[in-house]
């Protein structure tokens, strides 16, 4: 691991600090700096965190002035009154950052997460051709989900990319805060801040919809009301991209659903099962060899999955999910296994990442892999099951 080195110093202690810090985390292709009180700088990489070489603990106080060093002054304020806040950092020529402030039991911590200099591309991340045609709609709702820190928002900044690269349109992008920093190729690129271009989401999304927009990126629905109006600014002839907190695609459009009161869920669903085109749930591994790799489970609207949408049938989208891999759907377990198959993750990895344990278990076991990893009732459902499909997690069917 790369020990913190003396770069170009500004007079401020604090400042060149945190700034070597976060040129270690660049250049030892890490994801994460963590501070915390009391103990030495640490890096998470692959997956694990670990403390940098040769950095002594830091204390609150130190923490504290490196952070009054990046942080705008209304996050300064919002730490204050919050303990709590997220903000952004650019070394010009060597990343951004995405940055959280937080109090904790021993004082001050923070996180900052490294983001690309350069803005990531289809290409480089190997996304399908059929999720990449959903760049090409005028109107409807995508989503990418996946727990936190699953590469959601590279996945997004690379279809955006694609956007402006083909189309000649305008896009809003809200986040909270601007992670990737698109340039206008053929599209104009309008990016705003949550907390500092705007007061919120729900604000800027309503506001959207009057500044002439023909594709909005929402970067969390996080409420009601701003799930709502993404899915009503997609029914009226825009396209909307978004990111949910949700491990399947299935359980992702139960998770809309069941956001909204009885009396209106009827509805949401005639609503969701006409806008909603795409949902992107994904993982990242720990890749054979170092860094990680991402695993996409991919739901594309059809008229039969639209249709069970709307008939509040939900819980048969997993069998739709394994049936319709020739319309570029696929199933956790099938993204999983292929990198298996592909040498890029360990079996065990794969079963780690699977939601669908006895399904990953009775694949590799089809393959021959070693399965001895596996928690033993697991293990003992593949070896009851190997004559069954392999079951994508989602709702269960109603009691009868």
């Amino acid at each position: 691991m790369t020990q913190a080195r003396r770069v170009a110093a500004t007079g401020n202690p604090a400042f060149d600090k945190i700034e070597s810090l976060l040129r270690v985390l660049v250049g030892n292709k890490a994801s994460d700096l963590h501070l915390r009180a009391g103990q030495p700088p640490l890096l998470r990489s692959s997956g694990e965190i670990g403390p940098i070489p040769n950095e002594p603990a830091i204390s609150s106080e130190e923490i504290d002035a490196m952070l009054n060093t990046v942080m705008l002054e209304q996050n300064r304020v919002e730490f204050k009154e919050l303990n709590d806040t997220d903000f952004a950092h650019e070394i010009p020529g060597v990343a951004r950052f995405r940055g959280n402030a937080l109090r904790e039991r021993r004082g001050t911590g923070a996180v900052f997460r490294a983001v690309p200099a350069s803005v990531v591309t289809v290409e480089e991340m190997g996304i399908s051709q059929e999720v990449q045609r959903l760049c090409h709609l005028t109107k409807g709702l995508v989503l990418v989900t996946g727990p936190t820190g699953s590469g959601k928002s590279t996945t997004l900044c690379a279809l955006i990319d694609l956007i402006n690269r083909t189309r000649s349109d305008h896009v809003i992008t809200i986040e909270d805060p601007i992670e990737f920093v698109h340039e206008s190729k053929k599209c104009l690129i309008t990016q705003r801040h949550v907390g500092v271009h705007t007061s919120s989401f729900r604000h800027a999304l309503r506001a959207a919809l009057r500044e002439d927009p023909d594709i909005v990126l929402v970067g969390e629905l996080r409420d009601l009301e701003t799930v709502s109006m993404a899915i009503e600014t997609a029914e009226t002839g825009h396209l909307v991209f978004g990111t949910v907190h949700t491990s399947t695609a299935v359980s992702t459009v139960d998770r809309i659903i069941d956001q909204f009161p009885p009396d209106r869920q009827a509805q949401i669903r005639v609503m969701l099962s006409e806008s909603l085109k795409g949902v992107i749930s994904q993982v990242l591994c720990k890749k054979i060899g170092g860094g990680r790799v991402a695993a996409r489970e991919i739901l594309l609207s059809t008229p039969s999955v639209s249709n069970l949408i709307r008939e509040g049938k939900t819980f048969q989208l997993p069998s739709v999910l394994q049936t319709s891999r020739r319309l570029g759907m696929v199933t956790m377990n099938d993204a999983l296994i292929e990198l298996v198959d592909q040498k890029l993750v360990e079996p065990q990895e794969a079963y780690l990442k699977a939601t669908d344990k006895t399904g990953i278990l009775h694949m590799l076991k089809q393959r021959g892999k070693d399965i001895s990893f596996a928690d033993v009732e697991d293990a003992k459902s593949a070896g009851a099951e190997k004559d069954a499909p392999a079951k994508p997690a989602g709702r269960t069917a109603p009691a009868r």
